[in-house]
């Protein structure tokens, strides 16, 4: 009976927070202002005429099918794309706006260094590379410089928490160039129905690699990754103020050359005074901190970045297990009762991990988001510092790996 009332005391909660989301999506942020960094602002127009080439024709393009796929990776430079301005994420008339400012980019790749003029006709799809909530990834060629890329596209809708989703996204990456632990941005193109994000391509997610393996990722190649998405994040607070909230394997990108990368930045949010500014953009269940399910104070968002910090420890216990912490729980709302009310996940320790590794997870679990470390301390900690200096041949692990498939 006691278990049954705190089931529906929890079940109550998670409606009330819905509730209050719906209330917030239409009422707050109506002011978001434009805030622009000096140190990025975009080239003008004289110095990008002088660098641009030509290889469409004049013809309004058709809409061809979208492919996410592509081996050869155009190298990143200073200069290499038009820089977006650091904004705030709009909301209502002003996502309108937001596109307009980011339409000035529209149609300029960065191709090995040039910048290239042209029309999504001039991009030959290779085939659809997945699918989710926001759109779909398709693998494409640049016919003229045979340039394989990775195309997400997403359609513009009414839907306001839509529209802020691809405005984020866009602003990330178009914004985290100088970032070599953040996925490559080539360029974007935007119409009045949809928006193509073209991006480096990687050869598998973490996610798809454990449902392929089957088995347990070896500890030094967790200390890589580790050491690529904690430097991701800490890039994202840092220089943008933004907090990514949705760390799990499957944005975690990983190359044949042993590269590790962040990607899918749609439900970011930006931090104001070190804090989420706002609850929308719910991540996946099963890797949200238990603040951001049952927060303190009820009356406005106090979860801060490390609330991604335990995202982390979730996903790294996953990768070294090679299974899911919750997986015995059969629906969301038992996943986040399981959070809440369950002690944290931890390395088993019947297995041979090294004694930093697990009180490395052990301190991204901290149930108290008080007492858990930010991103500052975590990149200090003995494991983080070891495999930041380490040779480990991640290339060569991939290969092996897929190898055994």
């Amino acid at each position: 009976m006691e278990a049954k009332e705190k089931s529906d005391d929890l079940s109550d909660k998670i409606r009330d927070l819905e509730l209050r989301i719906k209330r917030r999506n239409n009422s707050s942020d109506a002011g978001a202002s434009l805030s622009t960094n000096t140190a990025q602002s975009p080239p003008n127009s004289a110095g990008m005429k002088s660098n641009i080439r030509s290889v469409s024709g004049n013809t309004k393009p058709s809409r061809p099918t979208m492919n996410f796929s592509g081996d050869s990776r155009g190298r990143r430079t200073p200069d290499s794309i038009p820089r977006a301005t650091n904004i705030t994420v709009p909301d209502s008339a002003e996502i309108e706006a937001k596109y307009m400012e980011i339409m000035k980019l529209t149609g300029v790749l960065d191709i090995a260094g040039e910048k290239v003029k042209c029309e999504q006709t001039d991009l030959e799809d290779l085939g659809e590379l997945g699918h989710g909530t926001c759109g779909q990834v398709f693998t494409m060629r640049h016919k003229s410089s045979g340039q394989i890329m990775a195309v997400k596209q997403m359609r513009r809708s009414g839907n306001r928490e839509e529209n802020k989703r691809i405005i984020m996204d866009l602003e990330t990456v178009l914004k985290s160039h100088s970032c070599p632990y953040i996925v490559h941005c080539f360029g974007v193109f935007i119409t009045e129905s949809e928006v193509w994000i073209c991006m480096e391509l990687m050869a598998t997610c973490l996610d798809k690699l454990l449902k392929k393996t089957k088995s347990c990722i070896p500890e030094n190649i967790i200390g890589k990754i580790t050491v690529a998405v904690l430097n991701a994040l800490d890039y994202l607070k840092d220089e943008h103020g933004v907090i990514h909230r949705d760390i799990k394997p499957s944005n975690i990108l990983l190359d044949s050359d042993g590269s590790v990368k962040l990607c899918d930045f749609g439900i970011s949010g930006r931090l104001v005074d070190s804090k989420a500014n706002t609850r929308t953009g719910t991540a996946c269940a099963g890797y949200m901190a238990p603040e951001r399910i049952q927060p303190p104070n009820p009356s406005k968002p106090d979860y801060d970045i490390r609330a991604d910090v335990w995202s982390l420890g979730v996903t790294l216990v996953e990768l070294a297990t090679a299974e899911f912490p919750y997986k015995s729980c059969k629906t969301d709302f038992e996943v986040l009762s399981c959070v809440l009310t369950s002690p944290s996940p931890s390395l088993p320790t019947d297995q041979d991990f090294s004694i930093d590794f697990i009180d490395f997870v052990d301190q991204c679990l901290t149930k108290d988001h008080k007492d858990r470390p930010k991103y500052k301390k975590l990149l200090e900690h003995p494991f983080v510092r070891h495999y930041h200096t380490a040779e480990v041949d991640m290339s060569a692990w991939y290969k092996s790996t897929l190898a055994t498939c």
